[in-house]
């Protein structure tokens, strides 16, 4: 046979509760007070700082050279900017007997905290009531998981006071008592000379505040400089075969800078000469860049120029287009009479060596002649202002007058005004000075003929009173000329 059900049994408590004389009112009373306590309790656990079992929570370990005044269990803060993160829940010694705290965070700062985190315990009140202060870091440092332990190095500990007395000495501790027994006489008018102290310590906190941020600066990079120097030391000391190699090396270098002492003294007394070559080169450098400046300045102006040039030639191309274009009929009409001069040309080619030779026998005439080119040119524009029928400015009627000593009537009683007319053979006979002047082959033969043909020899026969004439021969020519004159030349 079973017992009564739960429901069963509740309702008899019920019934009984209900019927019996002040039973309902005590257990009224007692159910308020329970919500009543459960309530007081739930406020005074929120104000202590309670951390609900089921509560996430980022757990840190961090390390400390000594940690006075700390209390775990009394709610000491963990503060990040100032704002309460979590607090202080253990205390403990590790391995190396140096003081371990945990600090229990909110979860929300997992995976916020870097291992280049810096942490510092302070005093909240001059009863040493402590908290951390934590500066989580940052990249390029590692995020730490919760259970991390930051080592000693990222910590600082706060300093006693009587740490600070036992640093003194005797007449520094006496001094300070004398200060301390002195100062109710130094602050008995505190009430008017405190306060303008009190600013001008105020202001030259101000002024300090720079300095204390760069002393700050300056010893956080000599942690970092610590750090990395220990990195190095830690790396070289597991490279120790690469160190002794490299020592090795060096060693093994000294000895052939010793053996070879005498040419590296010779090397080192040849570099005053080598730099002072140096030194003429890097001058003659200087001299050819200042003559090159001109230069660079003359060629920036012709580029300046070169457009306009290029501008022209495009015009110029542009009319030689033209030309060449207008001249494609001509070359095309010009053809058939280049082919008919192609035998001619052919001839001509066979008789230019007979006239080359002829040509060298020109140049003693040639140079007779040069000297009186000038009085031809004279007389030749002389001449035409004669016979022309205008001048510059209109036309004009003129006449000629031929008057000789041959022409003209004897004014002098005598034949032809006593003028006495070349004879003939003379002129005949080639016995003028111009006429003397023609080159002759060897033994007084003619030059070669310009036909090409062979000149007589042997029957030249002599011009009568040549060799007689008193003017016979060649005279030099004005002006210092090279060139022959004629007969009876003043």
């Amino acid at each position: 046979m079973t017992g009564p059900s739960r429901a069963e049994r509740m309702g008899r408590t019920w019934e009984r509760v209900r019927t019996e004389p002040g039973l309902a009112r005590n257990t009224f009373v007692t159910a308020a007070l329970v919500v009543l306590a459960l309530v007081a309790g739930g406020i005074i656990l929120s104000q202590q700082r309670f951390i609900a079992p089921w509560q996430h929570r980022y757990v840190l370990y961090a390390t400390f050279q000594a940690s006075p005044g700390i209390s775990p269990g009394q709610g000491q803060e963990v503060r990040i900017a100032g704002v309460q993160v979590g607090q202080i829940v253990n205390a403990d010694v590790d391995d190396a007997g140096q003081a371990r705290l945990e600090l229990s965070m909110n979860g929300d700062f997992e995976g916020k905290v870097y291992d280049n985190a810096h942490l510092v315990l302070r005093p909240k009140s001059p009863l040493n009531e402590m908290y951390v202060i934590m500066n989580p870091g940052g990249p390029p440092g590692r995020a730490l998981p919760s259970g991390s332990v930051l080592p000693v190095g990222n910590s600082e500990r706060p300093i006693e006071f009587d740490e600070l007395l036992g640093n003194l000495d005797d007449n520094a501790r006496t001094m300070l008592t004398s200060l301390l027994s002195e100062s109710d006489v130094a602050l008995v008018n505190a009430q008017k000379t405190l306060p303008p102290g009190l600013d001008a310590v105020r202001l030259v906190g101000n002024d300090l505040r720079p300095v204390s941020e760069q002393l700050a600066l300056r010893k956080e990079k000599l942690r970092t400089l610590i750090t990395a120097l220990g990195e190095i030391a830690q790396g070289v000391g597991h490279d120790d075969k690469r160190l002794h190699s490299l020592g090795d090396g060096l060693q093994s270098t000294l000895g052939t800078i010793a053996r070879n002492e005498k040419d590296v003294e010779s090397t080192v007394n040849q570099l005053p000469d080598l730099l002072a070559q140096l030194r003429n080169a890097t001058d003659k450098v200087q001299d050819l860049a200042d003559q090159l400046d001109p230069t660079l300045r003359n060629l920036q102006k012709a580029s300046d120029d070169f457009p306009d040039a290029l501008k022209a030639l495009q015009k110029t191309s542009g009319k030689l287009d033209d030309v060449v274009d207008s001249a494609k009929g001509f070359v095309h009409e010009a053809g058939p009479a280049f082919n008919d001069l192609k035998p001619f040309a052919s001839d001509a080619r066979k008789g230019t060596p007979s006239l080359h030779d002829a040509t060298k026998e020109l140049d003693p005439i040639t140079n007779a002649a040069l000297p009186y080119l000038p009085d031809v040119g004279a007389f030749i524009v002389q001449t035409r202002s004669i016979v022309s029928m205008s001048d510059a400015n209109t036309g004009i009627l003129r006449g000629i007058l031929d008057i000789s000593a041959q022409s003209a009537p004897p004014l002098l009683g005598r034949p032809n005004n006593g003028v006495r007319p070349i004879p003939a053979p003379a002129l005949d006979s080639g016995t003028t000075a111009l006429q003397k002047m023609v080159p002759t082959g060897p033994g007084g033969d003619p030059s070669m003929p310009q036909d090409g043909s062979k000149s007589p020899r042997g029957n030249r026969q002599p011009t009568p009173g040549a060799d007689s004439h008193p003017n016979n021969g060649p005279l030099p020519g004005p002006s210092g000329a090279n060139g022959l004159l004629p007969f009876g030349h003043k």
